[in-house]
């Protein structure tokens, strides 16, 4: 089959989950695995195992995509929905108010943003994006009536930092799965998120809060007054103390780099850093650090409740990355991969362009379909045989699509809604913190990581 009709069948396969989720309101996990089939029906992937005479087996396009959904959940189910677990104790037992609260004190006033910002960093690298909000809205606006500041500024801030950290830094899923794509430690993904993560944040929240001092923000058609009620956040009574809070985000992050780092310089890595850095065993000690710290502040019966309310969220999270798999799966089995790679062949030098067109796919499908992670998901499958031809270790290809896929998007992205709504913005002012904030963030990303990945390649 030729190049030219591959590559057809996979624009017409991904304008057709497109449209199911945003026509068809469809569940991105099942519209995933309908373009999976859609792309093996158009690219003539057998319906079924076929035999050859010399025993040799094709396989069917059923399996190729439960194999996809097998593989992909094999190596990171386990980790994501521990993930999951351990973000739900640390919001539950008050330890992210106590992070959040300490994170921002630490900070003079003059440099609130910032301090609220990198809050939303850390607390987003367990804990989902909306949960984040919730808990640092009521400490953003307390610091911003003392600074005399509109409530742009700090929503801003939390948007950016927030959105950053839940991209590229593990062990929300997206970035969690990027290393299972591109074939690299998951411990690089970690050290690559945070990295850029950082730099990414100050200065988005510093070029954010610029266009704010000139006049960026109009109350009178930025806000409707209709906004939550955000004061009230249900705390338990007993809080647990800033380190307990905090080491169960800190102990999987530790265990997996120094995983990472001792097979960098060791010429063999002992079995039992091997077997502690795993991602799987350091999500479950972080996992069961989380578990004895809201058995301490909630109490044993509390706490298997939080954990069961937890796997009740997972289970859309599993499916879609699951589902992305079988995409991804499908991609190979038909050829399509090796068709991308054959079309880019003549670039793969060209590590700029690579680096753009990742990042820009990610964005396309940020905007289209309003999810990150099915944008993430999506740009990966695409640019996942583009990783092999290219003179740049894949960390940064991963990056760049998933840099991408955190440009803000609008009206169909349930992230702009919960800003919006919970604080009394009307569209634009949606569009000037969310959505902008999270648009310059990306555009500052992926200018570092070509920066960065261009001066690595000097030392390859």
């Amino acid at each position: 089959m030729s190049t030219s009709f591959l590559i057809i069948g996979l624009i017409i396969s991904i304008a057709a989950v497109v449209l199911l989720i945003i026509k068809a309101k469809m569940n991105p996990a099942i519209a995933l695995i309908l373009g999976s089939l859609l792309l093996g029906f158009l690219t003539k992937v057998p319906l079924t195992d076929i035999t050859g005479a010399d025993g040799t087996v094709t396989t069917g396009l059923v399996n190729v995509i439960n194999n996809g959904f097998g593989s992909m959940l094999a190596s990171i189910g386990f980790p994501i929905g521990l993930g999951i677990i351990l973000g739900q104790f640390v919001s539950d037992t008050g330890g992210a108010s106590v992070i959040a609260d300490k994170l921002v004190s630490l900070f003079p006033n003059k440099w609130a943003m910032y301090a609220v910002g990198f809050a939303g960093f850390v607390l987003s690298i367990p804990v989902f994006f909306d949960v984040t909000f919730v808990i640092l809205i009521p400490i953003g606006v307390a610091l911003m009536k003392k600074l005399n500041k509109g409530i742009g500024y700090i929503v801003g801030a939390i948007s950016i930092g927030a959105g950053v950290a839940h991209t590229l830094v593990p062990p929300t899923p997206n970035p969690l799965v990027a290393p299972e794509y591109f074939g690299f430690d998951l411990g690089i993904m970690i050290a690559a998120g945070l990295l850029f993560g950082i730099p990414m944040t100050l200065i988005a929240v510093t070029i954010h809060g610029k266009l704010m001092d000139r006049g960026l923000w109009n109350a009178e058609k930025d806000e409707n007054g209709n906004g939550l009620s955000v004061d009230e956040l249900i705390l338990p009574e007993k809080l647990p103390g800033f380190f307990l809070s905090l080491l169960p985000i800190i102990i999987p992050i530790i265990f997996i780099l120094i995983n990472t780092v001792a097979g960098a310089v060791m010429d063999k890595t002992p079995a039992w850093i091997d077997f502690l850095g795993q991602k799987t065993i350091s999500m479950l000690l972080g996992t069961l650090a989380g578990m004895a710290v809201s058995i301490k502040i909630l109490g044993l019966r509390r706490t298997e409740e939080v954990a069961t309310n937890a796997l009740k969220s997972a289970g859309i999270v599993f499916l879609i990355t699951g589902a992305g798999g079988s995409f991804s799966s499908v991609i190979t089995a038909s050829g399509v991969s090796e068709a991308i790679k054959d079309m880019v062949s003549n670039i793969s030098n060209n590590i700029v362009l690579i680096l753009l067109i990742g990042w820009i796919l990610g964005l396309l499908f940020r905007q289209i379909t309003g999810s990150g992670t099915v944008a993430s998901l999506t740009t990966f499958a695409i640019m996942q045989s583009v990783a092999a031809t290219v003179a740049i270790h894949p960390v940064f290809i991963a990056l760049a699509c998933l840099d991408g896929a955190l440009f803000g998007a609008t009206v169909n992205d349930s992230g702009f809604w919960i800003v919006s709504n919970m604080t009394g913005f009307n569209f634009t002012g949606g569009l000037k913190t969310y959505t902008l904030g999270q648009a310059i963030a990306s555009v500052v990303g992926i200018i570092l990581i070509i920066i960065v990945g261009l001066i690595s390649c000097l030392f390859v």
